[in-house]
């Protein structure tokens, strides 16, 4: 992998997102959800993500469908009425449990985007990371820093980096973004990545 092979974004058609089912929030996240899933839709980008009708979830997806986007759903059968399953989607998958739908969502798709969440919203984002970092999933990985939400994150990962437990490599696994609107770009210019990462999974002195 070099520095200078960069993604070719057309080749990007289905976005993993992942976002928050609060219906607590502050008006900007709805917004930035609702924008991202304009976004995404007007560049033609089909979407797929956890199939909940309220949070930020609901504003992406009534935001991709409202430009005309394909927008797919997978929710495990406990969660369907606790997460207001939207009724609007392209389509929709049933499954069993948790595991299954995270590996649906992420194993068809050719980018991830994070909007503020919990700790779901985590736990996804950090398994999308860590596939990456062994080199078995490798698409661009975009964190929507909406009124500043990842800036503790962000820190905490540089501080892993400061103390070696991961290495300067790895910083190139995710890009962050303030806006919605520059999610495309940020796709587009990201790093491209593949299987040989697992050769750099383990921090050595020579790739700390």
């Amino acid at each position: 992998m070099t520095e200078e092979n960069l993604l070719d974004s057309h080749h990007v058609k289905m976005v993993t997102v992942y976002a928050s089912s609060s219906a607590a929030l502050k008006p900007i996240y709805y917004d930035a959800a609702r924008r991202t899933g304009e976004v995404l839709a007007m560049g033609g980008k089909s979407i797929i993500y956890g199939a909940g009708g309220g949070g930020l979830m609901g504003s992406m997806a009534d935001g991709a469908l409202s430009k005309n986007g394909k927008v797919y759903g997978v929710v495990p059968e406990f969660l369907q009425d606790l997460e207001l399953t939207h009724r609007g989607l392209t389509g929709l998958k049933i499954v069993r449990e948790m595991r299954i739908r995270k590996q649906l969502m992420l194993e068809d798709s050719h980018a991830v985007v994070t909007l503020p969440g919990g700790s779901g919203t985590y736990e996804e984002l950090f398994e999308a990371l860590t596939m990456k970092r062994l080199g078995q999933w490798v698409g661009p990985i975009i964190l929507v820093n909406t009124a500043g939400f990842y800036d503790g994150l962000l820190q905490f990962l540089r501080h892993s980096i400061d103390e070696r437990f991961m290495g300067r490599g790895h910083l190139k696994m995710w890009t962050v973004v303030d806006e919605p609107e520059q999610i495309l770009e940020a796709i587009e210019n990201s790093h491209a990545w593949d299987s040989d990462a697992l050769q750099f999974a383990n921090v050595t002195a020579a790739n700390a």
